[in-house]
């Protein structure tokens, strides 16, 4: 498995990908593959953390960070995370958290915020986010809306999330 990032010719099969993850997803609203284009195109956009994992040349997973505002400072969501369902439970996942994390600490990002599966992201280093005094801009269960914290940031970080505005939120 190759990990790399995205590059303009991938933005058909990314878009298959995210589809695919989250067409038969508990959670999901069907605009993931529609979401990621629209941050691709938005000032939230990182292209260093949008990573595609390949396995014998095709691309059979997706993730993307994002830019956010927590208080004062600006850090990272996570989402989404895509694999083929004909790839997930294999590692591709936790490689691709794995190596967005390590890019993101070099950038110098000190937190990483999801919504997602409160069995899953805790084995990436996630807890609820409210331990770090980050809390959510809407209602959700404090399991299910995490931090990661990925390095001693600068400066304190705490507050509301403010998402970029493609979240809709």
């Amino acid at each position: 498995m190759v990990i790399r990032q995205e590059q303009p010719s991938d933005l058909t099969n990314i878009y298959t990908v995210v589809k695919a993850a989250f067409d038969h997803a508990e959670h999901a609203d069907g605009n993931e593959p529609d979401l990621v284009n629209a941050l691709r195109s938005s000032n939230a956009y990182i292209p260093a953390l949008s990573l595609v994992a390949e396995i014998d040349g095709k691309i059979v997973g997706h993730i993307l960070f994002t830019q956010l505002r927590i208080g004062e400072t600006v850090q990272l969501a996570l989402a989404p995370l895509s694999v083929l369902p004909a790839y997930q439970r294999q590692g591709i996942g936790a490689a691709l958290i794995r190596e967005g994390h390590r890019k993101a600490q070099a950038l110098g990002y000190a937190f990483s915020v999801v919504l997602g599966s409160e069995t899953y992201y805790p084995k990436f280093g996630y807890q609820p986010a409210k331990h770090y005094g980050i809390f959510p801009p809407f209602d959700v269960p404090d399991q299910n809306f995490m931090a990661c914290k990925l390095a001693d940031p600068a400066h304190a970080v705490s507050g509301i999330v403010q998402y970029a505005e493609e979240f809709g939120i």
